[in-house]
């Protein structure tokens, strides 16, 4: 086993979900548990690096040579509270054959369901035991980073300028750049290691929102209800009613937008939801939100109280608006994935990463693959030869900043 994946099979076994829940930064404490072992192992390289009371770790690798813009990489320390995130068990299955993965009694994976295994037909692959997610999103990347430093310590003669690197806390909940450090990371352009497909690069995300919905129903005996009862469970049902089908992410790909709900709370008197809106089109975008306020104030003018309430703020934007004066950044990196033997792409991420926000506070900041695939749950696995291209690719990349 390379050097890489021990180091990424260690940092998938710590515990390091995050919590949208929680006021705290980081969210969670115990991603702190890997932020401060990143801090140690990279002082231990001899690096002078620095975890910060927000969780935020951060390392300047100085240059060897003139000529070289100052750049930067960015991966997450946190894993999706989507699934169940501890104890993580990762195995290896040498030479994936396209066969059924039995993952555990429960749970199993083949390349007709899950296509994405026919990418890696071949590859020694990282699988979880069912039981847990891998992390893989973003311990790919984390792992990646940290190779890339030991390496550039090891190889004295790859030439190359100021690198910034940094280890965010709170990237799945939409909080990693909440407290991103900027006087210190002065590069000049970065990229996220926070993709999937190694050789594929991307500067598309969606334009995103989040919507907290309060039902206020009228609790009466059902035996003698008729006329006086509001049920709000029922409320939040005829407010999920009242949203596009079309819009469901079931029945979305591409550059199609979609409305989610990804919490939902009822009794009879009161009821909670939980929405994300997405969409690339920023009109569309801003359409999706005007259709939630509309069908709160149907729904209150039909009760004739303030039945439902909506609380609603944007997230992250569309970095492409950005970068499409900077091509150049593209064009570097697919340049590298073309040195390296790859064969680039670019395509919208259904999603966000740090990069958007990133990106639009100044630093120029698109995503690159990392070898994980199916993120956020227990079909999550990882291609180890594609972690070890997407390492060369940031060798490469640093040596044409």
């Amino acid at each position: 086993m390379t050097r890489l994946i021990e180091r990424f099979i260690r940092y998938a076994k710590i515990d390091t979900q995050s919590n949208s829940k929680s006021e705290t930064c980081p969210s969670t404490d115990k991603q702190k548990n890997l932020s401060r072992l990143l801090l140690q192992e990279l002082k231990d390289m001899g690096y002078d690096a620095f975890l910060d009371d927000d969780g935020y770790t951060y390392c300047k690798i100085e240059k060897n040579a003139d000529g070289f813009s100052p750049i930067g990489f960015v991966s997450h320390v946190d894993t999706s509270p989507d699934a169940p995130g501890n104890p993580v068990n990762p195995r290896i299955i040498e030479r994936y054959d396209g066969s059924l993965i039995n993952l555990n009694d429960t749970y199993a994976m083949h390349p007709d369901q899950f296509p994405s295994l026919k990418r890696v037909i071949g590859d020694d692959i990282i699988v979880t035991d069912g039981s847990t997610l891998l992390g893989a999103d973003d311990k790919c990347g984390v792992a990646e980073m940290m190779e890339l430093a030991e390496t550039l310590k090891e190889t004295p003669d790859i030439k190359h300028g100021d690198i910034y690197l940094c280890f965010t806390p709170d990237e799945e909940i939409g909080r990693g750049a909440d407290r991103f450090d900027y006087d210190f990371f002065k590069a000049d352009y970065a990229y996220t290691m926070d993709g999937s497909q190694v050789g594929r690069i991307e500067y598309e995300n969606f334009n995103a929102a989040t919507a907290q919905l309060t039902y206020t129903g009228k609790s009466i005996h059902p035996g003698t209800a008729k006329n006086k009862l509001v049920n709000a469970g029922h409320l939040a049902m005829q407010f999920h009613d009242l949203l596009p089908p079309f819009l469901d992410p079931a029945n979305t790909e591409n550059y199609e937008g979609f409305n989610h709900l990804v919490e939902l709370h009822a009794s009879v008197e009161n009821a909670t939801a939980t929405y994300i809106i997405r969409n690339h089109d920023f009109a569309k975008f801003t359409a999706q939100k005007a259709t939630f306020e509309k069908n709160v104030d149907y729904l209150n003018d039909q009760l004739g109280y303030t039945a439902v309430s909506l609380s609603m703020h944007d997230t992250y934007y569309n970095m492409e608006e950005k970068i499409r004066p900077r091509m150049d950044i593209i064009d570097k990196a697919m340049a590298a994935a073309k040195r390296v033997g790859l064969t680039p792409y670019s395509a919208p991420i259904r999603g966000g990463t740090d990069g958007a926000r990133l990106t639009w506070e100044g630093l120029l900041c698109p995503n690159l693959g990392t070898g994980g695939f199916q993120f956020h749950g227990r079909f999550e696995f990882a291609s180890i030869p594609q972690m070890h291209k997407a390492l060369e690719m940031m060798l490469d990349i640093i040596q044409h900043a």
